[in-house]
């Protein structure tokens, strides 16, 4: 690949990951307002709310996914898209049939393994073309610590699901960041002539 492909390879895919986090962070925080709203009772419109979440994160990890040229985080990526449709399916039932404890603990299980693959993926990702990835890193890490939390809050005598909107408002600032970080970089790249 010659160096202005490569350049436009890089540039493509910045602008992806860009789009991404934007519209995921901003999503994100409009789910956590719709949530807090409508999370107490358990009813229809939160389980439906509940299934709609990870399906966010579904479609951004399929159209991640097209616009990444490395293989490995490809299968990362993936394998991410598939866990969030599989949760997805998974909350829908556990809201209907489980109730408040059973839907902490799929989505408690749901955060860790997810939270898992985006340090993975924002590992993959460091470096000159899309930055160090702090705000990526950071996320994943506690994601996959606060799903380990939600799971044995589940077994305890009081769940609630007011932690879901926390959750969902704390990934939705991160992804932002990342957005604004990118952004900055890009147009700092520009200026330089790079």
């Amino acid at each position: 690949m010659t160096t202005t492909a490569a350049h436009a390879t890089s540039a493509s895919e910045r602008s992806s990951v860009i789009r991404v986090s934007l519209i995921r962070g901003l999503l994100a925080l409009l789910w956590a307002a719709a949530f807090a709203a409508a999370s107490d009772p358990l009813n229809a419109v939160a389980i439906a709310l509940l299934v709609i979440y990870p399906l966010i994160d579904a479609v951004s990890c399929a159209v991640d996914y097209l616009a990444t040229p490395n293989p490995s985080e490809r299968r990362v990526t993936a394998f991410n898209g598939i866990l969030s449709t599989t949760i997805a399916i998974a909350l829908g039932i556990a809201g209907t049939a489980g109730g408040v404890p059973a839907v902490l603990t799929v989505f408690g299980a749901w955060a860790t393994l997810s939270g898992a693959a985006q340090l993975v993926v924002g590992i993959h990702r460091r470096g000159p073309v899309l930055g160090k990835q702090w705000p990526t890193l950071i996320s994943g890490g506690l994601s996959a610590l606060v799903g380990a939390v939600y799971i044995a809050q589940a077994a305890g005598d009081s769940p609630t699901l007011d932690v879901l909107s926390v959750y969902a408002t704390g990934g939705g600032i991160f992804f932002l960041v990342q957005a604004a970080l990118l952004l900055w970089k890009a147009r700092t790249r520009r200026a330089s002539g790079e």
